[in-house]
């Protein structure tokens, strides 16, 4: 989208929130990976506010996705209750405007600005490790006693599959070669055959963010979890669709800018380490250690085959894709072992 519009969306929408109070500026702070825009929006008495501007999936998900969040944010209990970076409200509702003019349908929210404290180093000593799996323990244990108050999600994870699956059978040519389509096809297959055997139905659905990239949030100087401002693949899940984000934070490589999404960080020693140090605090099933693999697969199959040109960048997502179909799909059911995982916590 343009980037001049894409400003004056948001001025549009700020005038839709509170016309009386006018902006200075408009400074996009966006990460340039995603084709989202994120801008700070600075007024004429210097108060600050963060907008985001997403024409990325469909605009009743956003919707939902962020009135489910603004209810997580209020019904965390401590030390979590200000974890979340707060949407601004009107008339007691999250306010989300709605751009639809010219071939453009596009959407906007506002957030309070977020306190940042301290960033992981971008590669982790074995304390960091386990204080971070600590951490992450904890908080999922939250976001499982405050799922039982939030709004329903209408997505789920059989839905996300079921419609790449009709994609497949409207237009196969926007997938690639036929091995490719094929390839698509045969893991969509695998993914819901996974999901039955593992019994992924019976597992708690809590909320997830799943991008767990070191630059979506910050921890206090003693690694305690602080603040969390990224929601673009916020969803009501499973809590083992984080784990592969949590394996690339505590990864041998660690944080890096060309990134690729190889499974192979599930099998290092100090994901090993993490998953040890997590099961203390919040016990894994077997099941759920076996669905790990098809967690990676619906991630692969989901966000960077479905959803991927329509998120990322087109550098990132033509290479991601690519990557998909040569490397990341061929390795899933060839570079993880579940009995590794279950031996080292024991399960058996």
């Amino acid at each position: 989208m343009d980037h001049e519009l894409s400003k004056l969306i948001v001025r549009k929408a700020w005038e839709g929130y509170d016309a009386s109070k006018v902006i200075r500026s408009i400074d996009d702070i966006s990460a340039n990976v995603s084709t989202n825009f994120v801008f700070r929006v600075t007024f004429e008495d210097d108060d600050i506010i963060i907008a985001k501007l997403s024409n990325f999936g469909k605009h009743d998900y956003f919707k939902e996705d962020h009135r489910i969040i603004h209810s997580l944010s209020n019904n965390l209990l401590y030390p979590y209750e200000n974890f979340l970076a707060k949407s601004l409200l009107k008339n007691n509702r999250v306010y989300i405007y709605r751009h639809r003019l010219s071939g453009t349908d596009a959407w906007v929210v506002f957030y309070n600005p977020t306190r940042i404290m301290e960033r992981l180093p971008s590669r982790l000593e074995d304390h960091h490790i386990r204080k971070f799996a600590q951490q992450t323990a904890k908080f999922h244990k939250a976001c499982s006693r405050a799922s039982k108050v939030l709004p329903k999600s209408s997505k789920t994870m059989r839905t996300d599959i079921n419609a790449l699956l009709d994609q497949l059978n409207k237009d196969e040519s926007q997938f690639g070669t036929r091995s490719q389509v094929d390839l698509l096809r045969y893991h969509c297959d695998l993914y819901l055959k996974g999901r039955a055997k593992y019994a992924a139905n019976t597992f708690e659905t809590i909320p997830v963010f799943i991008d767990w990239n070191i630059g979506n949030f910050s921890v206090t100087h003693k690694m305690e979890l602080y603040s969390r401002w990224d929601y673009d693949w916020f969803r009501m899940s499973t809590r083992m669709m984080d784990f592969y984000f949590f394996s690339r934070v505590v990864s041998d490589v660690g944080d890096r800018t060309v990134f690729s999404y190889l499974i192979t960080t599930m099998m290092e020693k100090r994901f090993i380490m993490f998953m040890e140090e997590y099961h203390k605090y919040n016990p894994f099933t077997i099941n759920e250690i076996n669905f790990l693999r098809e967690a990676y697969r619906f991630f692969i199959l989901n966000y960077v085959i479905k959803d991927g040109k329509h998120f990322f960048h087109e550098q990132y997502a033509v290479k991601l894709q690519q990557e998909a179909y040569d490397i990341y799909l061929p390795s899933v059911d060839r570079d993880f072992d579940a009995e590794v995982l279950i031996s080292a916590l024991k399960l058996k």
